[in-house]
């Protein structure tokens, strides 16, 4: 019985010390996007002061917030809807009508999310440059659905191997199409898997910032942008970098907050049956 206790304190410990580590840099972000700039350098850090909101108001005075927020969420979702319709109708074949090469397809696919990405900047950039898609939010979307096809179809395949055969046999025996096997079978039994591939991609593209630095400059500039804008040669500047910080990721972390439930729903969508 002590053992037992003493076990459950160590892994509640562990996992507070855990949660605070991962924690504190945001909480730090948010208290430094408070300060003054003199105040977001001083030795030792303050951690008792008056609050300010300067770097917030420089911020809506120096650039186009909502713009940059109207791009992240115009390719965020788009890039997820484009994803979701290439990754059902390939993890469907892959799962339900797989061959002997379709692992070997799938750990392929998987092996492409090694690869560093400035690897293949300079052709993607020149690709681009040629057909006048620097710069263009739908140019975006279609790089961003690229880079998380991999996850999307392999989570979607991963769902749709764990749905009962039984459901899907039953439905061909009563005459079902294709098409009304995954509109009216497939895609409702799944639903909770397909909502939480959704999320996790919002929350891949909406942190994506490699390619939004080195595709977009203003037009189709997301929130990872705006960041970058307040890094310059002269050095960096902590308290409006803080603020433009919290006013990219607090959309994102509200709607984690509020959707928690339902990723962690889909992420254990047949795991036990």
């Amino acid at each position: 019985m002590k053992n037992s206790k003493f076990q459950t304190w160590m892994i509640t410990l562990v996992g507070w010390t855990i949660a605070i580590l991962v924690f504190f840099p945001i909480f730090w972000m948010f208290l430094t996007s408070f300060k003054t700039e003199e105040m977001a350098i001083s030795t030792p850090p303050l951690w008792f002061f008056e609050p300010t909101l300067q770097g917030y108001r420089e911020i809506m005075a120096r650039v186009d917030y909502m713009g940059h927020m109207g791009n992240s969420i115009f390719i965020s979702f788009g890039a997820t809807l484009l994803s979701i319709l290439i990754s059902v109708p390939a993890a469907y074949s892959m799962a339900l009508h797989s061959t002997k090469r379709t692992q070997d397809l799938l750990l392929w696919m998987m092996s492409t999310k090694m690869m560093p990405s400035v690897s293949v900047l300079l052709p993607i950039y020149i690709i681009f440059q040629q057909f006048n898609w620097l710069d263009n939010s739908l140019a975006m979307i279609v790089i961003y659905t690229l880079m998380n096809l991999p996850i999307t179809v392999w989570l979607i395949y991963s769902y749709f191997k764990d749905l009962p055969t039984e459901v899907l046999e039953a439905g061909r025996l009563d005459g079902m199409t294709l098409w009304q096997e995954i509109r009216y079978l497939i895609l409702p039994m799944s639903l909770p898997g397909l909502a939480s591939t959704a999320l996790l991609s919002i929350i891949l593209c909406w942190n994506e910032a490699f390619w939004s630095l080195n595709l977009t400059t203003t037009k189709a500039a997301p929130l990872t942008q705006l960041i970058a804008t307040f890094s310059s040669p002269e050095g960096l500047f902590w308290a409006k970098l803080s603020a433009a910080s919290v006013l990219s990721v607090a959309p994102i972390m509200v709607l984690g907050w509020f959707s928690q439930k339902q990723l962690v729903r889909g992420l254990t969508f047949g795991a036990v049956k």
